[in-house]
């Protein structure tokens, strides 16, 4: 798929077919329409015109097994709720116990006090009274706190469950980075808040001639490529840059608290270290390389949201493909580009 408004075209497929505009729907459009996976893209085209919600999902837990963590997610919260209720039970229950130990204390604190003479038959009954109810509050108190350490180890468990779940579904099954899930998260929350707009830019890369590489040795060396630049971008850069593989050959990262300036260095040492990486099979020998990338920038100031942000940095990126490949191109760069004014003069 040409890489020029290849956010648009995925959008627009989606909104032909009356597709919800899910994460995961936006994924199965996007490697569908990139080529990249063949037999995704016959099961998508079996579906006809009007696909289903549960037609797609069968779709994504064949082909995206992470996002089959969303019903572990679901599952994981019922577990929780439950448990967090047999906890408020329990408490409710001890209250219970603890005022009807206060009732038998008062009442029997009242009875000593309006009687002038008591037996020693009847003190003993009363004491054996008082000691009875004090052993078995004593004794539930016990079984409470046994019985609510045991609820908090069970919901330490699952919550932990819970939270390995959720980065899952966060993360790209084959480089373990940030997927395109969390990417959207991301960007989205840029245009949450005025000040985050300004000094945030988005890089869009995209290994050049992919296509190529995988018709010459396959997809599984394709893969490994895939992995290796997955890992120079993730360890290349500062620990706050958001780097995610968002589709097939495609990566993406947000830079927080930079200039357009110090963000193009950013892409273009990245670019470089790609470029002067050895591909090459430590077993065989075999040369798979050259293997390059091509990059767009654009800071968030220029966009008005984060659709058009990812669009125009697709722009950049796509002019980096057409003049040549192995390149960074700035969208501020780009002939009739629009460089948004409206930070400074929109008020609250």
């Amino acid at each position: 798929m040409p890489q020029k408004d290849a956010a648009s075209t995925v959008l627009a497929t989606m909104r032909k077919l009356g597709v919800t505009g899910l994460p995961r729907n936006y994924e199965i459009f996007y490697e569908t329409l990139s080529g990249g996976n063949p037999a995704l893209g016959l099961a998508v085209i079996a579906l006809g015109n009007r696909p289903t919600q549960q037609q797609l999902d069968d779709i994504s837990r064949r082909f995206f097994a992470h996002h089959c963590g969303q019903g572990v997610i679901e599952q994981a919260r019922h577990v929780l709720a439950r448990e967090l209720e047999e906890v408020a039970g329990l408490l409710r229950s001890e209250r219970t116990q603890v005022e009807k130990y206060g009732r038998i204390l008062h009442e029997t604190s009242d009875g000593l006090a309006n009687r002038s003479a008591i037996s020693h038959e009847l003190l003993q009954k009363i004491v054996g009274a008082i000691a009875a109810a004090t052993s078995s509050t004593i004794d539930r108190g016990k079984q409470v706190e046994s019985a609510l350490s045991d609820k908090s180890a069970e919901l330490e468990a699952v919550k932990c469950k819970l939270e390995e779940y959720k980065r899952l579904a966060d993360t790209d099954p084959l480089t373990q980075i940030l997927n395109r899930r969390a990417f959207d998260k991301e960007i989205a929350r840029i245009y949450s808040s005025r000040k985050d707009i300004l000094f945030n830019a988005l890089i869009l890369a995209d290994i050049d001639n992919f296509k190529k590489i995988n018709d010459r040795f396959g997809h599984p060396v394709g893969d490994r490529i895939i992995r290796t630049i997955a890992d120079i971008f993730q360890s290349s850069v500062r620990r706050d840059v958001f780097v995610a593989r968002t589709g097939g050959e495609e990566f993406a990262l947000i830079v927080e608290g930079s200039s357009e300036d110090t963000t193009f260095e950013i892409a273009e040492r990245l670019r470089k270290l790609v470029e002067q990486t050895q591909f090459v099979d430590p077993a065989t020998g075999a040369d798979y390389g050259p293997v390059t990338v091509s990059m767009g920038v654009c800071m968030a100031a220029e966009a008005d949201t984060s659709d058009d942000l990812y669009i125009k940095a697709d722009r950049a990126l796509y002019r980096s493909k057409v003049s040549g490949r192995n390149k960074v191109t700035k969208h501020s760069s780009l002939p009739n580009h629009s460089n948004n004014k409206w930070l400074l003069y929109r008020k609250d």
